[in-house]
């Protein structure tokens, strides 16, 4: 009985540790590939850097140290939330693979027709900077 508790005990504080990892930005894609490669490429698990309330993930210990120099510079806009439902109010899960860089900026999409509507309508990106309240801002 006091052998199960103990397991019971070391699975439940193990998993409250888990629960604390922050979420991983751009579904594990590395953010520093989107400049370099210019396309997204898949980071590992070993590889990562924590910053502003998210794990990212590199494909190369390289990308690691060029976003740790300059976070600012990679980290996708919007904590990675699709730009085109931002504009309009709304919290949309993006699609790392569908992105765009404006600006020198990283911004994301839900769809390929999202892309295409902010880049048909310049005022849309103005619209979710606008919207954007960033984590702890009321």
């Amino acid at each position: 009985m006091s052998k199960m508790i103990v397991a019971l005990a070391a699975a439940c504080f193990s998993t409250s540790l888990l629960a604390q990892s922050p979420p991983v930005s751009l579904k594990g894609h590395d953010p520093v590939s989107y400049f370099t490669d210019g396309r997204p490429v898949k980071g590992s698990a070993g590889i990562n850097y924590d910053f502003d309330e998210a794990r990212c993930l590199f494909s190369s210990q390289k990308n690691r140290e060029r976003f740790a120099s300059s976070p600012e510079r990679y980290t996708p806009q919007f904590a990675g939330l699709c730009t085109t439902g931002l504009s309009m109010g709304v919290k949309a899960e993006a699609d790392p693979s569908v992105f765009k860089i404006i600006d020198g900026k990283l911004y994301v999409f839900s769809s390929a027709q999202a892309r295409d509507k902010a880049e048909k309508d310049p005022s849309l990106l103005a619209r979710a900077h606008g919207q954007w309240q960033p984590a702890g801002r009321k």
